[in-house]
């Protein structure tokens, strides 16, 4: 799989920030992951959920990932909440698919509200996005093909 310890990633910035190497605020964190808002937000709320492990991107998740994305998917739903997202059906939690991760080291994007994204941000992070995978997608994936295709 596509992971190593964060101390073998010197040139990735999300292995930086998890590493405390950068001014970046870090919102929610624990042992695994890390918690900070995106600097680019494609909504109001847009936080991501970066593993200090590094691992490359959703594709090179296995099987025995699925404990890790979803406690990515709780932290994500948790800094939501802390930031008072009351429809929490009105959110998009996701990964962008390669090549199209701007950074390749494994990042959820909690985005609310979703259905107040512009033109830009439905492309990029939208339900018709090519480039984009729900968590659950990849959880249900994980679950039945023990990757993400």
């Amino acid at each position: 799989m596509g992971s190593q310890d964060v101390s073998g990633s010197e040139g990735c910035p999300f292995c930086q920030i998890a590493n405390n190497q950068t001014d970046t605020e870090i919102l929610l964190s624990d042992d695994e992951l890390v918690c900070f808002r995106d600097v680019k937000p494609g909504a109001t709320h847009h936080y991501l959920v970066v593993s200090r492990r590094h691992i490359d991107n959703c594709k090179t998740l296995q099987g025995d990932n699925i404990p890790l994305v979803e406690r990515m998917k709780k932290m994500g739903r948790s800094i939501l909440e802390k930031n008072k997202v009351c429809d929490l059906d009105d959110v998009r939690m996701g990964f962008h698919l390669p090549p199209f991760s701007s950074v390749p080291h494994l990042h959820l994007h909690a985005l609310a509200p979703a259905s107040k994204m512009n033109l830009k941000s439905q492309l990029r992070y939208g339900p018709q996005s090519h480039w984009f995978i729900t968590v659950d997608n990849v959880l249900s994936q994980l679950r039945t093909r023990g990757k993400v295709k």
